[in-house]
Parts: structure tokens; sequence; C-alpha cells
């Protein structure tokens, strides 16, 4: 069933694990993510970038939030970098459970100012907000777009920033970007920085561009505090990887029917949720929830 960010992310505080935001941007991606979560029994949150809704309408939502209160699982509709204001209260009206106003590349001040008009009116509706403080890096082609260097949370404007504007959760740079990283560029989280945040910071942390960084600096970050985990480019590459196989392998006239065609890459798609539930420790963490069903 659906429920706001600020439960599902206070139940992840209470027992040390952190919950995977998928960006399934499909109907099939929705469908390996379920059924992954469903067999492990491992809350998750369903997050949709506004491009991806762009691309997918708005109907898509009513099919996400349909699976979401037939299911057994606490799940989180969430818009992921929303950009405007208007993009936000858009969000809420489609139903989205939780949203995030992404004004990261602001200065300061205003940064503060658009994250408190955004959080006045979710709060109204008992809808969750997760603002961002620092920039996390862009590795190329990415529908979250970013910058190319990662400019890191400072600690204390992090404290002053979820102070100022009642934000439900904060997503911090630590060095992570967007995407998948160039076989040149390894990637390194400053755990340091992670540590001093979460002295100073009393609402769940977030650590976007998840995908390709190495399992243990991930297991550790979360061990130091991170609660939320974006994933997108791994999910996304293992389906379309196995896409392109399936095509090359086969005449397409045999095999054009989407009920052929995406079964193999779901299961692809699905090996890599599996082991992203694992790794954040998030299997068999539904028993934790008290839900209505």
């Amino acid at each position: 069933m659906l429920i706001d960010m600020k439960e599902m992310l206070d139940v992840a505080e209470k027992h040390e694990f952190a919950v995977p935001a998928f960006n399934a941007g499909s109907g099939q991606l929705l469908t390996a993510v379920m059924e992954s979560a469903e067999e492990k029994q491992a809350p998750f949150i369903m997050a949709i970038h506004p491009d991806e809704l762009s691309f997918l309408r708005d109907s898509f939502v009513s099919q996400v939030i349909y699976e979401s209160n037939y299911s057994k699982l606490p799940i989180v509709l969430h818009l992921d970098h929303g950009a405007s204001y208007e993009q936000v209260i858009h969000a809420i009206q489609l139903g989205f459970t939780s949203v995030m106003i992404d004004s990261s590349k602001l200065p300061f001040e205003e940064n503060v100012k658009v994250t408190q008009k955004v959080v006045e009116a979710a709060h109204a509706v008992g809808v969750s907000v997760e603002g961002e403080l620092g920039t996390i890096g862009d590795t190329g082609n990415n529908i979250e777009g970013g910058i190319t260097k990662v400019i890191y949370t400072d600690p204390k404007k992090a404290k002053e920033f979820v102070e100022r504007t009642d934000v439900d959760s904060l997503a911090v740079a630590i060095g992570t970007a967007h995407g998948i990283y160039p076989k040149d560029l390894k990637p390194e989280l400053k755990m340091d920085v992670l540590q001093e945040i979460k002295k100073v910071v009393n609402v769940p942390l977030v650590l976007h561009g998840g995908s390709s960084n190495p399992d243990e600096e991930i297991a550790k970050s979360i061990k130091l505090g991170i609660r939320k985990i974006n994933i997108s480019s791994d999910i996304k590459i293992a389906f379309a990887e196995k896409l392109k196989e399936v095509i090359e392998e086969n005449d397409i006239s045999e095999i054009r029917e989407p009920n052929v065609m995406f079964p193999e890459c779901i299961k692809a798609c699905r090996k890599v949720v599996d082991h992203k539930i694992d790794l954040f420790n998030d299997a068999d963490k539904v028993k934790y929830f008290k839900l209505s069903k």
C-alpha cells in the first residue's frame, strides 16, 4: 500500500537499513521491481523523474497507484528531482505521496526559500518532502542532469537548511554522480563528510547517484546513516542489454510481441533489483511496518 516517505524512512532509521528508490521508467521495469520486492518482502520507493513522467504520461501514475494499493508492501510514490514548485504541485495532484524539490543549483538562500514554499504546500496535504544541498555530479547521458563537478554538502549548512525548511529527508553530496561512471574514473565517497552531516542533521539522509558505486562503499554509507539510495542506470542498462541480445539473436518478426520480447529483459532487471535489495539490507523489512491491510 502507499505510504509517505517520512513513515518509510523513520522505520529505516530505527532498524538501520536503506530503502531503494528505483527509477522504473516503464511498465516493464515496474513489473521487475514489484516482483522482486514482493518475493523479498522489501519495502521500496517508486521514483519518477519529471522527464520520465512526461514520456510515460500522467496515466502511468494511475498504474503505479493501482499496483501499490493492491500490494501488501509499503511503497512510496516519489517525484524525483522536481525542478519547480509547479512540477511538485502537479505531482501532488496526481497522487504522489512524496516529492523532491531540487533547488541545489541555486544560491543557499534561494534554495531555502523555494524548499520552504514546497514544504508548506506538501505538508498541508500529508505529502513528504526531500530537499537537496550540495550538487551531485553527472557522468553523461542520464535524465537527472546535474553538473560534472561534485560540490560537497557543508555539514553546518545542512543543519541550518533542515532547521529552516522542515524537510523530511535530505539528499547530500558526498562524491556520487548520476549515471554510470566511465571506466577510467573510480568513484570514492567522502565518508568523513557523511559522518559530520549525520552528527548535526536530524532527518534521514539520501544518496543520489547510487548506480555503479562499489558495494563496499554503499554498505558503509548505510552503516553511517544513509537511509534512501536512488538506483536508475543499473536497472535500465540491465534491461536494455538483455533486450539488445534478444533482438540480435532472434528473428524480429517472430518475437515482435511485447509478451515474447520482454520477459527475459525483466528477469535480467530483477537480478539487479535483487542485488540492491540485499545490499541495502532491505529484504524482509516489511514486518516492521504497521499496514492497514
